[in-house]
């Protein structure tokens, strides 16, 4: 894909949503760090529902380390693996409780070392809480960059730094929200809505199944 078909397919996504953000509700970096670890495997509704019971009783390190580990649990009981995620968030409250004052860190290293934290994790939270131009790819964004082109790749790393690389740089800041939008609603991974698409006419396979009517359509090909 050449920088014209790139700059015009961000620029089409920023003109049908300019101001993207993510859909789980948070207040502050750590509600919004916490939330991400929730996430893992599990819908972003799905997490929203659990923090609306869990963040009005305790949304700072220290008062979820006071409901202790089963007490969390309770209240995230309803999210997929909540065993080891209430473990997690309880092991990195204590480490943001004894290594950053209980704030969140700004750096990339400091947050892959907090439990239940990873890259994309902290990717997240480097562009939503602190406006850095990361971005995160999960399996809808990894769809839609193989799909359309905009980044191949046969690993999350792989399409993650070629995102990073060609992605233009006064859209870096909200790709990650484009795209995972996209995939979510649009872009999905058995059922495309090409037809409703504000880039298909852009897509690489979209184009090449037009060109070449033996190939299989969005549905078989590129999905992670």
């Amino acid at each position: 894909m050449n920088p014209a078909r790139r700059q015009e397919i961000y620029a089409r996504l920023r003109a049908a949503n300019p101001a993207p953000t993510t859909e789980l509700k948070f207040t502050s970096p750590f509600e919004l760090l916490v939330a991400v670890v929730l996430s893992a495997q599990a819908t972003d509704v799905s997490v929203n529902k659990a923090t609306a019971r869990l963040y009005p009783v305790a949304n700072t390190p220290s008062a979820i380390l006071g409901l202790g580990e089963a007490g969390l649990r309770e209240h995230i009981k309803t999210i997929g693996l909540f065993n080891t995620k209430a473990k997690n968030v309880i092991a990195l409250c204590r480490q943001l409780l004894e290594r950053h004052d209980g704030q969140v860190p700004r750096d990339r290293d400091s947050l892959e070392k907090l439990p239940g934290v990873g890259r994309k994790t902290a990717n997240v939270v480097l562009n939503t809480a602190f406006g850095e131009p990361t971005i995160a790819v999960d399996t809808h964004i990894f769809r839609v960059a193989n799909r359309t082109g905009l980044a191949r790749g046969a690993t999350v790393r792989q399409v993650e730094d070629r995102l990073v690389k060609f992605t233009p740089a006064e859209y870096r800041r909200d790709a990650h929200h484009w795209l995972i939008l996209h995939g979510r609603y649009v872009c999905k991974a058995l059922k495309p809505d090409c037809a409703g698409c504000d880039i298909a006419d852009l897509c690489d396979t979209r184009n090449s199944r037009l060109s070449s009517p033996g190939q299989p359509g969005p549905s078989a090909r590129g999905r992670p």
